[in-house]
Protein backbone atom coordinates (compact mmCIF):
# COMPACT_ATOMS: atom_id res chain seq x y z
CA UNK A 1 0.00 0.00 0.00
CA UNK A 2 2.59 2.45 -0.41
CA UNK A 3 3.25 5.75 -2.58
CA UNK A 4 6.80 5.32 -3.07
CA UNK A 5 8.24 8.71 -2.11
CA UNK A 6 4.68 9.62 -3.96
CA UNK A 7 4.68 6.00 -2.26
CA UNK A 8 5.25 6.73 1.69
CA UNK A 9 2.59 9.58 0.53
CA UNK A 10 -0.42 8.22 1.86
CA UNK A 11 -0.47 5.09 3.70
CA UNK A 12 -2.65 6.68 6.97
CA UNK A 13 -3.46 5.27 10.34
CA UNK A 14 -4.89 2.96 12.93
CA UNK A 15 -6.66 3.12 16.34
CA UNK A 16 -10.03 2.11 17.58
CA UNK A 17 -13.44 1.59 15.84
CA UNK A 18 -14.67 -1.46 13.90
CA UNK A 19 -16.13 -2.59 11.06
CA UNK A 20 -18.72 -5.53 10.48
CA UNK A 21 -16.54 -7.83 7.90
CA UNK A 22 -17.99 -8.93 4.89
CA UNK A 23 -18.07 -12.23 3.15
CA UNK A 24 -17.78 -13.42 -0.29
CA UNK A 25 -21.08 -13.99 -0.55
CA UNK A 26 -22.16 -10.50 0.43
CA UNK A 27 -21.00 -9.77 -3.62
CA UNK A 28 -22.17 -12.33 -5.69
CA UNK A 29 -19.56 -14.44 -7.69
CA UNK A 30 -21.66 -13.20 -10.79
CA UNK A 31 -22.71 -10.08 -12.29
CA UNK A 32 -26.40 -8.66 -11.86
CA UNK A 33 -28.34 -9.99 -15.16
CA UNK A 34 -28.22 -6.75 -16.76
CA UNK A 35 -24.58 -6.97 -17.22
CA UNK A 36 -24.41 -10.27 -18.49
CA UNK A 37 -23.62 -9.95 -21.86
CA UNK A 38 -20.40 -8.00 -20.34
CA UNK A 39 -18.53 -4.39 -21.48
CA UNK A 40 -17.65 -4.12 -25.31
CA UNK A 41 -14.17 -5.51 -27.09
CA UNK A 42 -11.46 -3.31 -25.71
CA UNK A 43 -10.15 -1.57 -28.99
CA UNK A 44 -6.39 -1.03 -29.20
CA UNK A 45 -4.42 1.49 -30.16
CA UNK A 46 -0.93 3.38 -29.54
CA UNK A 47 -0.56 4.45 -26.05
CA UNK A 48 -0.45 8.41 -25.52
CA UNK A 49 3.08 7.97 -23.27
CA UNK A 50 6.02 7.98 -25.27
CA UNK A 51 7.98 6.28 -22.13
CA UNK A 52 5.77 2.90 -23.08
CA UNK A 53 7.65 -0.31 -24.75
CA UNK A 54 6.86 -0.11 -28.60
CA UNK A 55 4.78 -3.36 -28.16
CA UNK A 56 2.13 -1.27 -25.34
CA UNK A 57 -1.21 -0.78 -26.57
CA UNK A 58 -3.96 1.25 -25.05
CA UNK A 59 -7.15 1.36 -25.06
CA UNK A 60 -10.27 2.99 -22.76
CA UNK A 61 -12.98 0.34 -21.01
CA UNK A 62 -15.87 2.41 -19.84
CA UNK A 63 -17.17 0.61 -16.44
CA UNK A 64 -20.18 1.72 -14.03
CA UNK A 65 -19.99 4.51 -11.86
CA UNK A 66 -21.90 2.21 -9.36
CA UNK A 67 -21.33 -1.27 -10.11
CA UNK A 68 -24.98 -1.13 -8.49
CA UNK A 69 -26.39 0.85 -11.48
CA UNK A 70 -25.06 -1.04 -14.34
CA UNK A 71 -27.27 1.16 -16.93
CA UNK A 72 -26.09 4.39 -14.90
CA UNK A 73 -23.39 6.77 -15.30
CA UNK A 74 -20.45 5.45 -17.12
CA UNK A 75 -16.60 6.67 -16.25
CA UNK A 76 -13.52 5.37 -18.25
CA UNK A 77 -11.07 2.92 -17.24
CA UNK A 78 -7.54 3.11 -19.38
CA UNK A 79 -6.06 -0.47 -19.61
CA UNK A 80 -3.21 -1.77 -21.49
CA UNK A 81 -1.37 -4.89 -22.50
CA UNK A 82 1.87 -6.54 -24.07
CA UNK A 83 0.86 -9.60 -26.28
CA UNK A 84 2.67 -12.89 -25.08
CA UNK A 85 5.93 -13.48 -26.96
CA UNK A 86 4.94 -16.54 -28.06
CA UNK A 87 1.52 -17.51 -29.37
CA UNK A 88 0.97 -20.87 -29.33
CA UNK A 89 2.63 -21.13 -25.66
CA UNK A 90 0.11 -18.27 -24.31
CA UNK A 91 -1.72 -19.45 -21.41
CA UNK A 92 -3.67 -16.57 -20.87
CA UNK A 93 -3.92 -12.83 -19.40
CA UNK A 94 -2.12 -11.77 -16.44
CA UNK A 95 -3.65 -8.77 -14.68
CA UNK A 96 -0.40 -6.41 -12.95
CA UNK A 97 -2.06 -5.40 -9.99
CA UNK A 98 -0.96 -1.98 -9.03
CA UNK A 99 0.25 -0.37 -5.31
CA UNK A 100 -0.86 2.50 -3.64
CA UNK A 101 -3.71 3.02 -3.39
CA UNK A 102 -3.34 5.53 -6.06
CA UNK A 103 -0.24 4.40 -7.85
CA UNK A 104 -0.83 4.26 -11.78
CA UNK A 105 -0.42 0.67 -13.25
CA UNK A 106 -1.05 1.76 -17.25
CA UNK A 107 2.47 1.31 -18.02
CA UNK A 108 3.13 -1.91 -15.78
CA UNK A 109 3.63 -4.04 -18.85
CA UNK A 110 6.24 -1.75 -20.06
CA UNK A 111 7.74 -2.40 -16.22
CA UNK A 112 6.85 -6.19 -16.51
CA UNK A 113 9.04 -7.19 -19.77
CA UNK A 114 12.00 -5.62 -18.20
CA UNK A 115 12.25 -7.76 -15.24
CA UNK A 116 10.26 -11.24 -15.79
CA UNK A 117 11.67 -13.67 -17.93
CA UNK A 118 11.22 -14.94 -20.59
CA UNK A 119 9.13 -17.84 -19.84
CA UNK A 120 6.40 -15.53 -18.63
CA UNK A 121 6.39 -13.23 -21.23
CA UNK A 122 6.02 -15.77 -23.78
CA UNK A 123 3.05 -17.07 -22.18
CA UNK A 124 0.90 -14.49 -20.89
CA UNK A 125 -0.39 -11.21 -21.85
CA UNK A 126 1.02 -8.35 -19.45
CA UNK A 127 -2.34 -6.32 -19.03
CA UNK A 128 -2.55 -3.08 -17.17
CA UNK A 129 -4.38 -0.25 -16.07
CA UNK A 130 -4.94 2.46 -13.96
CA UNK A 131 -7.14 2.32 -11.50
CA UNK A 132 -10.46 4.37 -10.80
CA UNK A 133 -9.62 7.87 -10.16
CA UNK A 134 -5.47 7.22 -11.17
CA UNK A 135 -3.99 8.83 -13.96
CA UNK A 136 -6.11 8.46 -17.31
CA UNK A 137 -9.12 6.58 -15.63
CA UNK A 138 -11.26 9.45 -14.76
CA UNK A 139 -8.76 11.10 -12.80
CA UNK A 140 -9.67 12.61 -9.36
CA UNK A 141 -7.75 15.45 -7.69
CA UNK A 142 -8.72 17.56 -4.17
CA UNK A 143 -6.93 20.90 -4.91
CA UNK A 144 -4.92 20.42 -1.70
CA UNK A 145 -2.76 23.61 -1.05
CA UNK A 146 1.04 23.02 -1.49
CA UNK A 147 1.80 22.86 2.52
CA UNK A 148 -0.66 19.90 2.90
CA UNK A 149 1.40 18.02 -0.13
CA UNK A 150 4.76 17.57 1.93
CA UNK A 151 5.35 14.25 2.64
CA UNK A 152 5.88 14.92 6.38
CA UNK A 153 1.73 16.48 6.32
CA UNK A 154 0.60 13.71 4.16
CA UNK A 155 2.60 10.84 6.24
CA UNK A 156 1.08 12.27 9.86
CA UNK A 157 4.23 13.06 11.61
CA UNK A 158 3.75 14.28 14.97
CA UNK A 159 5.60 17.67 16.78
CA UNK A 160 8.43 17.06 17.86
CA UNK A 161 6.84 17.39 21.33
CA UNK A 162 4.37 14.51 20.26
CA UNK A 163 1.49 17.17 19.57
CA UNK A 164 -1.07 16.33 17.59
CA UNK A 165 -2.73 19.65 17.10
CA UNK A 166 -0.70 20.39 13.84
CA UNK A 167 -2.17 16.78 12.32
CA UNK A 168 -5.62 17.37 13.31
CA UNK A 169 -6.03 20.72 11.78
CA UNK A 170 -3.87 19.26 8.38
CA UNK A 171 -6.48 15.89 9.15
CA UNK A 172 -9.72 18.35 8.66
CA UNK A 173 -8.16 20.29 5.78
CA UNK A 174 -7.44 17.58 3.92
CA UNK A 175 -10.60 15.67 4.21
CA UNK A 176 -12.66 19.15 3.54
CA UNK A 177 -11.00 19.32 0.39
CA UNK A 178 -11.67 16.26 -0.60
CA UNK A 179 -15.30 16.64 0.21
CA UNK A 180 -15.99 19.81 -1.70
CA UNK A 181 -13.74 19.33 -4.49
CA UNK A 182 -13.70 15.29 -5.13
CA UNK A 183 -16.52 14.57 -7.27
CA UNK A 184 -18.65 11.65 -7.43
CA UNK A 185 -15.83 9.50 -8.84
CA UNK A 186 -13.84 10.48 -5.97
CA UNK A 187 -16.74 9.14 -3.51
CA UNK A 188 -16.76 5.80 -5.44
CA UNK A 189 -13.74 4.58 -4.86
CA UNK A 190 -12.84 1.81 -2.74
CA UNK A 191 -11.16 -2.10 -2.98
CA UNK A 192 -14.62 -3.44 -3.51
CA UNK A 193 -15.27 -1.15 -6.35
CA UNK A 194 -11.70 -1.95 -7.83
CA UNK A 195 -12.55 -5.54 -7.62
CA UNK A 196 -15.46 -5.15 -9.44
CA UNK A 197 -13.40 -3.24 -12.10
CA UNK A 198 -10.67 -5.70 -12.52
CA UNK A 199 -13.64 -8.57 -13.40
CA UNK A 200 -14.96 -5.95 -16.14
CA UNK A 201 -11.39 -6.08 -17.69
CA UNK A 202 -11.80 -9.74 -17.88
CA UNK A 203 -15.24 -9.95 -19.32
CA UNK A 204 -13.63 -7.04 -21.91
CA UNK A 205 -10.49 -9.34 -22.38
CA UNK A 206 -12.94 -12.16 -22.81
CA UNK A 207 -11.22 -14.20 -20.38
CA UNK A 208 -12.95 -16.76 -18.79
CA UNK A 209 -10.44 -16.51 -16.41
CA UNK A 210 -7.66 -14.11 -15.35
CA UNK A 211 -4.21 -14.64 -13.88
CA UNK A 212 -2.75 -11.86 -11.34
CA UNK A 213 0.44 -10.76 -9.86
CA UNK A 214 -0.86 -7.44 -7.30
CA UNK A 215 2.17 -6.01 -5.62
CA UNK A 216 2.35 -3.97 -2.16
CA UNK A 217 -1.59 -2.74 -2.20
CA UNK A 218 -2.33 -4.80 -5.18
CA UNK A 219 -2.21 -8.11 -2.95
CA UNK A 220 -5.18 -6.88 -0.68
CA UNK A 221 -6.78 -5.87 -4.17
CA UNK A 222 -5.58 -8.73 -5.73
CA UNK A 223 -6.94 -11.77 -2.60
CA UNK A 224 -10.16 -9.22 -3.00
CA UNK A 225 -10.87 -10.15 -6.26
CA UNK A 226 -9.94 -13.70 -5.28
CA UNK A 227 -12.44 -13.57 -2.60
CA UNK A 228 -15.01 -12.43 -4.62
CA UNK A 229 -14.48 -13.84 -7.69
CA UNK A 230 -12.83 -17.04 -6.87
CA UNK A 231 -14.12 -19.18 -9.96
CA UNK A 232 -12.98 -16.79 -12.60
CA UNK A 233 -8.99 -17.14 -11.23
CA UNK A 234 -6.34 -18.77 -12.77
CA UNK A 235 -2.71 -17.88 -11.19
CA UNK A 236 -2.85 -15.83 -8.43
CA UNK A 237 0.69 -13.64 -7.31
CA UNK A 238 0.59 -12.13 -4.18
CA UNK A 239 3.83 -9.81 -3.72
CA UNK A 240 4.83 -7.87 -0.61
CA UNK A 241 1.19 -9.17 1.20
CA UNK A 242 -0.63 -6.49 3.55
CA UNK A 243 -2.66 -7.60 6.61
CA UNK A 244 -6.47 -8.47 5.86
CA UNK A 245 -7.89 -7.97 8.90
CA UNK A 246 -11.59 -6.43 8.26
CA UNK A 247 -11.61 -5.31 11.13
CA UNK A 248 -9.07 -2.68 10.52
CA UNK A 249 -7.83 -2.80 6.82
CA UNK A 250 -5.93 -0.35 5.95
CA UNK A 251 -6.37 0.84 9.56
CA UNK A 252 -3.58 -1.22 10.72
CA UNK A 253 -1.30 -0.69 7.68
CA UNK A 254 0.09 2.65 8.84
CA UNK A 255 0.58 1.11 12.24
CA UNK A 256 2.52 -1.24 10.61
CA UNK A 257 5.63 0.92 9.27
CA UNK A 258 6.42 1.02 13.09
CA UNK A 259 7.44 -2.63 12.59
CA UNK A 260 8.44 -2.57 9.19
CA UNK A 261 11.14 0.02 10.24
CA UNK A 262 12.46 -1.78 12.82
CA UNK A 263 12.31 -4.51 10.96
CA UNK A 264 14.18 -2.83 8.03
CA UNK A 265 16.62 -0.45 9.84
CA UNK A 266 19.17 -2.87 10.54
CA UNK A 267 19.95 -3.60 7.14
CA UNK A 268 21.06 -0.01 6.49
CA UNK A 269 22.76 -0.09 10.09
CA UNK A 270 24.83 -2.71 8.95
CA UNK A 271 25.42 -1.26 5.53
CA UNK A 272 26.57 2.18 6.29
CA UNK A 273 28.68 0.55 9.50
CA UNK A 274 30.26 -1.16 6.93
CA UNK A 275 33.37 -1.38 4.06
CA UNK A 276 30.08 -1.06 1.27
CA UNK A 277 29.57 2.71 2.23
CA UNK A 278 33.15 3.56 1.35
CA UNK A 279 32.65 7.49 1.65
CA UNK A 280 29.39 7.28 3.33
CA UNK A 281 29.82 5.29 6.03
CA UNK A 282 28.76 6.98 8.99
CA UNK A 283 29.55 5.02 12.38
CA UNK A 284 31.74 1.55 13.61
CA UNK A 285 28.89 -0.34 14.42
CA UNK A 286 25.01 -0.83 13.42
CA UNK A 287 24.48 0.55 16.86
CA UNK A 288 26.10 3.40 16.48
CA UNK A 289 24.55 4.38 13.55
CA UNK A 290 20.75 3.64 15.28
CA UNK A 291 21.90 6.06 18.10
CA UNK A 292 23.20 8.55 15.52
CA UNK A 293 19.78 8.70 13.35
CA UNK A 294 18.09 9.21 16.37
CA UNK A 295 20.37 11.97 18.08
CA UNK A 296 20.23 14.20 14.32
CA UNK A 297 16.52 13.78 13.94
CA UNK A 298 16.53 15.35 17.02
CA UNK A 299 18.65 17.62 16.22
CA UNK A 300 16.67 18.89 13.21
CA UNK A 301 13.72 19.06 15.52
CA UNK A 302 15.36 21.79 17.48
CA UNK A 303 17.59 23.53 14.89
CA UNK A 304 16.04 22.57 11.22
CA UNK A 305 18.77 22.98 7.97
CA UNK A 306 17.39 25.36 5.18
CA UNK A 307 17.27 23.07 1.87
CA UNK A 308 15.95 24.49 -1.22
CA UNK A 309 13.12 23.04 -3.21
CA UNK A 310 11.80 20.72 -0.31
CA UNK A 311 8.36 20.89 0.58
CA UNK A 312 8.93 22.91 2.84
CA UNK A 313 12.02 23.91 2.46
CA UNK A 314 13.73 22.40 5.42
CA UNK A 315 15.17 20.03 6.63
CA UNK A 316 14.33 19.12 9.75
CA UNK A 317 13.72 15.88 12.17
CA UNK A 318 10.52 14.78 10.45
CA UNK A 319 11.96 15.33 6.85
CA UNK A 320 14.83 13.11 8.17
CA UNK A 321 12.64 10.51 9.23
CA UNK A 322 10.32 10.33 6.23
CA UNK A 323 13.58 10.38 3.96
CA UNK A 324 15.20 7.17 6.10
CA UNK A 325 11.31 5.13 5.65
CA UNK A 326 11.70 5.91 1.76
CA UNK A 327 15.49 4.66 2.02
CA UNK A 328 14.18 1.42 3.81
CA UNK A 329 12.37 0.59 0.51
CA UNK A 330 15.30 -0.57 -1.63
CA UNK A 331 18.98 -0.91 -0.77
CA UNK A 332 19.57 1.45 -4.01
CA UNK A 333 18.16 4.30 -1.70
CA UNK A 334 20.48 3.67 1.40
CA UNK A 335 23.02 5.82 0.21
CA UNK A 336 20.86 9.09 0.14
CA UNK A 337 19.88 8.73 3.51
CA UNK A 338 23.87 8.31 4.79
CA UNK A 339 24.09 12.16 2.51
CA UNK A 340 21.32 13.54 4.39
CA UNK A 341 22.74 12.61 8.02
CA UNK A 342 26.49 12.95 7.10
CA UNK A 343 24.70 16.76 6.08
CA UNK A 344 23.21 16.94 8.85
CA UNK A 345 26.22 16.24 11.11
CA UNK A 346 27.49 18.86 9.44
CA UNK A 347 30.22 16.30 7.20
CA UNK A 348 29.12 17.20 3.63
CA UNK A 349 26.61 19.30 1.86
CA UNK A 350 22.91 18.33 1.73
CA UNK A 351 22.11 16.37 -1.62
CA UNK A 352 19.13 18.29 -3.62
CA UNK A 353 15.87 17.93 -2.53
CA UNK A 354 13.51 15.19 -4.42
CA UNK A 355 10.47 16.79 -4.17
CA UNK A 356 7.72 15.55 -6.58
CA UNK A 357 5.95 19.01 -8.69
CA UNK A 358 2.58 18.91 -7.14
CA UNK A 359 0.76 18.33 -9.45
CA UNK A 360 2.57 14.51 -9.93
CA UNK A 361 1.09 14.28 -6.18
CA UNK A 362 -2.44 15.64 -6.18
CA UNK A 363 -3.86 13.18 -8.37
CA UNK A 364 -2.13 10.07 -5.66
CA UNK A 365 -3.16 11.38 -2.63
CA UNK A 366 -6.39 11.70 -3.63
CA UNK A 367 -6.94 8.32 -4.53
CA UNK A 368 -5.05 7.15 -1.71
CA UNK A 369 -7.01 9.22 0.97
CA UNK A 370 -10.51 7.74 -0.96
CA UNK A 371 -9.61 4.22 -0.71
CA UNK A 372 -8.37 4.31 2.70
CA UNK A 373 -11.44 6.82 3.95
CA UNK A 374 -14.14 4.84 1.63
CA UNK A 375 -12.93 1.37 2.43
CA UNK A 376 -13.08 1.67 6.16
CA UNK A 377 -14.61 3.12 9.35
CA UNK A 378 -12.19 5.22 11.42
CA UNK A 379 -11.77 6.45 14.67
CA UNK A 380 -13.14 10.29 15.71
CA UNK A 381 -11.24 10.49 19.26
CA UNK A 382 -8.41 13.25 19.19
CA UNK A 383 -7.71 12.24 22.53
CA UNK A 384 -7.42 8.39 21.45
CA UNK A 385 -4.78 9.44 18.82
CA UNK A 386 -2.80 11.63 21.11
CA UNK A 387 -2.54 8.60 23.49
CA UNK A 388 -1.71 5.85 20.97
CA UNK A 389 1.15 8.46 19.11
CA UNK A 390 2.34 8.79 23.18
CA UNK A 391 2.46 5.24 23.37
CA UNK A 392 4.39 4.58 20.31
CA UNK A 393 7.04 7.35 20.15
CA UNK A 394 8.20 4.82 23.42
CA UNK A 395 8.01 1.75 21.81
CA UNK A 396 9.04 3.09 18.19
CA UNK A 397 10.86 5.90 18.48
CA UNK A 398 12.69 5.17 14.50
CA UNK A 399 8.62 6.24 13.44
CA UNK A 400 8.02 8.79 16.81
CA UNK A 401 4.68 8.04 16.47
CA UNK A 402 3.65 8.61 13.13
CA UNK A 403 2.00 5.19 12.60
CA UNK A 404 -0.75 6.06 14.82
CA UNK A 405 -1.18 9.31 14.22
CA UNK A 406 -4.34 10.74 13.04
CA UNK A 407 -5.22 11.07 9.21
CA UNK A 408 -8.21 13.19 7.11
CA UNK A 409 -10.09 9.65 7.53
CA UNK A 410 -11.08 10.66 10.89
CA UNK A 411 -13.38 14.01 9.51
CA UNK A 412 -14.10 11.85 6.53
CA UNK A 413 -18.14 12.91 5.97
CA UNK A 414 -18.73 9.97 3.92
CA UNK A 415 -19.46 6.11 5.48
CA UNK A 416 -17.87 3.56 4.04
CA UNK A 417 -20.74 2.21 1.33
CA UNK A 418 -20.06 -1.64 2.18
CA UNK A 419 -18.22 -3.49 4.98
CA UNK A 420 -14.60 -4.89 3.79
CA UNK A 421 -14.07 -8.33 2.73
CA UNK A 422 -13.48 -10.50 4.32
CA UNK A 423 -10.49 -12.57 3.15
CA UNK A 424 -11.42 -16.46 3.45
CA UNK A 425 -9.72 -19.71 2.29
CA UNK A 426 -12.95 -20.77 -0.08
CA UNK A 427 -12.01 -21.06 -3.61
CA UNK A 428 -9.40 -22.99 -5.52
CA UNK A 429 -5.44 -23.72 -4.05
CA UNK A 430 -4.28 -21.14 -6.77
CA UNK A 431 -2.45 -18.29 -5.12
CA UNK A 432 1.44 -18.22 -4.25
CA UNK A 433 2.61 -15.03 -2.01
CA UNK A 434 5.79 -14.32 -2.19
CA UNK A 435 7.31 -11.94 0.76
CA UNK A 436 10.71 -10.30 1.71
CA UNK A 437 11.18 -11.12 5.55
CA UNK A 438 12.53 -7.53 6.50
CA UNK A 439 9.94 -5.20 4.46
CA UNK A 440 9.78 -1.55 6.16
CA UNK A 441 5.59 -0.90 4.51
CA UNK A 442 3.90 -4.34 4.40
CA UNK A 443 5.99 -6.11 7.15
CA UNK A 444 6.26 -9.74 6.88
CA UNK A 445 4.06 -10.31 10.45
CA UNK A 446 1.09 -8.88 7.71
CA UNK A 447 2.15 -11.47 5.18
CA UNK A 448 1.39 -14.61 7.91
CA UNK A 449 -2.07 -13.01 8.36
CA UNK A 450 -3.06 -13.04 4.92
CA UNK A 451 -1.33 -16.57 4.39
CA UNK A 452 -3.78 -17.79 7.77
CA UNK A 453 -6.94 -16.00 5.75
CA UNK A 454 -6.64 -17.38 2.70
CA UNK A 455 -5.39 -21.03 4.29
CA UNK A 456 -5.07 -23.61 1.87
CA UNK A 457 -5.63 -21.56 -0.82
CA UNK A 458 -2.25 -20.27 -0.87
CA UNK A 459 1.57 -21.17 -0.12
CA UNK A 460 3.97 -18.52 0.90
CA UNK A 461 7.48 -17.84 -0.10
CA UNK A 462 9.70 -16.37 2.21
CA UNK A 463 12.90 -14.23 1.39
CA UNK A 464 15.69 -13.11 3.48
CA UNK A 465 15.83 -9.85 2.25
CA UNK A 466 14.80 -6.28 3.10
CA UNK A 467 13.16 -3.87 0.83
CA UNK A 468 10.04 -3.98 -0.42
CA UNK A 469 8.56 -5.74 -4.03
CA UNK A 470 9.98 -9.39 -3.77
CA UNK A 471 9.33 -10.84 -7.04
CA UNK A 472 12.49 -10.28 -9.76
CA UNK A 473 12.91 -7.34 -7.51
CA UNK A 474 15.86 -7.64 -5.51
CA UNK A 475 17.67 -10.89 -7.36
CA UNK A 476 17.19 -14.14 -4.92
CA UNK A 477 17.30 -16.39 -6.98
CA UNK A 478 15.05 -18.81 -5.08
CA UNK A 479 11.93 -16.86 -4.44
CA UNK A 480 12.41 -15.64 -8.35
CA UNK A 481 12.77 -19.39 -9.48
CA UNK A 482 9.66 -20.13 -7.61
CA UNK A 483 7.19 -17.87 -8.78
CA UNK A 484 8.58 -18.40 -12.29
CA UNK A 485 7.80 -21.78 -12.34
CA UNK A 486 4.09 -21.05 -10.37
CA UNK A 487 3.37 -18.77 -13.30
CA UNK A 488 4.51 -21.14 -16.28
CA UNK A 489 3.72 -24.49 -15.00
CA UNK A 490 0.76 -24.03 -11.93
CA UNK A 491 3.77 -25.56 -9.84
CA UNK A 492 3.53 -24.49 -6.42
CA UNK A 493 5.58 -25.17 -3.22
CA UNK A 494 3.78 -28.25 -1.41
CA UNK A 495 4.57 -25.95 1.91
CA UNK A 496 5.61 -22.83 2.32
CA UNK A 497 8.74 -22.10 2.03
CA UNK A 498 11.83 -19.90 3.02
CA UNK A 499 14.54 -18.95 0.67
CA UNK A 500 17.73 -18.20 2.44
CA UNK A 501 20.00 -14.68 1.54
CA UNK A 502 21.97 -14.26 -1.60
CA UNK A 503 25.01 -12.45 -1.76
Amino acid sequence: MRIVHAAAAAALLALLGTAVPASAATLPDAPPATQSAGPSPLAWGACADTAADSRQQCATLDVPLDHGRPDGPQIGLAVSRINAARPELRRGALLIVPGGPGNSGLNGPTSAVRRLPQSVLDRYDLIGFDPRGVGRSSPVDCHLAHEDLSMTTVMPWPAPDGSVTGNLAAARRIADACTRNGGPVLRSISTRTEARDMDRIRQALGERRISAWGVSYGTYAGAVYATVFPGRTDRIVLDSNDDPDPRRVERGWLAAYAQGAEDRFPDFAAWSSGPAAGDLRLADTPQQVREQFLRLAARLDAAPLPWPGANPARLDGNALRAAMLDALYDDARFPRLARLMLAADGRGELPAAATPPDAAVQNTVAVSVATLCNDVRWPRSADAYARAVTADRTAHPLTAGMPVNVVPCAFWTQQPAEPPTEVTPDGPSNVLMVQNLRDPATPYSGALRLRAALGDRARLVGVDSGGHDAYAAHGNACGDRLVTRFLVDGRRPDHDTLCPAEH
